[in-house]
C-alpha cells in the first residue's frame, strides 16, 4: 500500500499536481515546491519510488492513479503525451480517423505526424504505443484543437484525415482501410470533398488526385465534379495505389499502378 510519511509530504504532492496536471516536469515541480531543479529532481525520485509517479523519459512524470492495479497503469488518455513529445505536429492518421468516427477499426498505436526529428518510427512512452509519420512544419495545417484537461491537442480535422490516408496509406493501416474511411467520409453530412482537393493542393501531394479519383469512380456516387477536378491536377509518371502492395496493373486514366484484385472487386464493393 502507497503511503506518505506525513501530511506534508501530501500536501507537497497535491500541489505539485495542482501545478501540472497530468505530465510533470523538473521544472514545473521545482516551481510548485520552491526548489531548485536539483532538489525537485530528487523529489520527484523519490515519489517514483514509492509508486506515486512513473518516469516517462527523463526529467518528465506522470501520476499513477490510486485505484491502479500497477505503476505500468498511468496516463488515460495517451494523447496528452503528443504536444509534450512530438510537436510541432499532430494526431492524425488511424488515429484522427477514430475519433472522427471514420471507421471502427481499433488500433493499439496512436499515429502522430510530427516535424520533430526523430530516429525510429515507432516509439513506446509509458507503456503507450506512437508510430510516427515525418512531416514538415509547413505541411501542418487542416488540423482541430482538441481539449484534454489543460493540454490543447492538434488532430487533423476529417477532410485533413481523408487526406493524409491518401497520400500516406501506411497511416491509415494501408490502402483498404483509407479506402473504407473514405467512403465513410463521404456519406456524412460534413463531407465536404472541395476542401479535400484544396487541402491536397496546398499540400502538394500529386498522389492524391490519382488515388482520390480512382476511389471516387469505384464508390458508385455522383462525384462527377470532384473527378474531372482530380483529372486536371494529374502530374506526370505513375503513383502506386499503395506503396506497400505489389502494383502490376496500370490504370491509365489515373496514372496509377493498382494490384490486380483492385481491378476485379468493382462489380463485389
Amino acid at each position: 500500500m502507497r503511503t506518505l510519511r506525513s501530511s506534508i509530504g501530501r500536501d507537497r504532492l497535491a500541489a505539485v499536481l495542482r501545478a501540472s496536471g497530468e505530465l510533470i516536469t523538473v521544472a514545473e515541480a521545482a516551481r510548485a515546491l520552491d526548489l531548485d531543479a536539483a532538489a525537485a529532481a530528487k523529489q520527484l525520485a523519490r515519489w517514483t519510488a514509492q509508486g506515486w509517479l512513473k518516469r516517462l523519459q527523463r526529467g518528465v512524470y506522470s501520476p499513477i492513479p490510486l485505484d491502479a492495479k500497477s505503476a505500468e497503469q498511468t496516463l488515460e488518455d495517451p494523447w496528452l503525451l503528443v504536444p509534450r513529445f512530438f510537436a510541432p505536429g499532430y494526431v492524425g492518421g488511424w488515429t484522427a480517423a477514430e475519433h472522427w468516427g471514420l471507421t471502427e477499426q481499433i488500433f493499439r498505436d496512436v499515429c502522430v505526424f510530427t516535424a520533430r526529428p526523430f530516429r525510429a518510427k515507432r516509439r513506446s512512452i509509458g507503456g503507450i504505443a506512437f508510430t510516427l509519420q515525418r512531416t514538415q512544419e509547413r505541411a501542418i495545417f487542416g488540423t482541430s484543437t482538441i481539449w484534454r484537461g489543460r493540454i490543447r491537442v492538434p488532430v487533423s480535422d476529417p477532410h485533413r484525415t481523408i487526406v493524409d490516408l491518401l497520400a500516406r496509406p501506411a497511416s491509415g493501416g494501408g490502402i483498404r482501410h483509407g479506402a473504407a474511411c473514405l467512403k465513410e467520409y463521404v456519406g456524412r453530412e460534413d463531407a465536404d470533398l472541395l476542401r479535400v482537393v484544396g487541402y491536397a493542393e496546398q499540400l502538394g501531394a500529386g498522389a492524391v488526385f490519382k488515388r482520390l479519383g480512382f476511389l471516387l469512380e469505384r464508390t458508385g456516387g455522383d462525384f462527377a465534379p470532384i473527378i474531372e477536378k482530380c483529372q486536371s491536377r494529374l502530374t506526370e509518371g505513375l503513383a502506386k495505389l499503395d506503396p506497400a502492395l505489389a502494383s502490376p496493373r496500370v490504370v491509365t486514366r489515373w496514372r496509377l499502378r493498382v494490384p490486380a484484385r483492385w481491378l476485379q472487386r468493382r462489380r463485389d464493393d
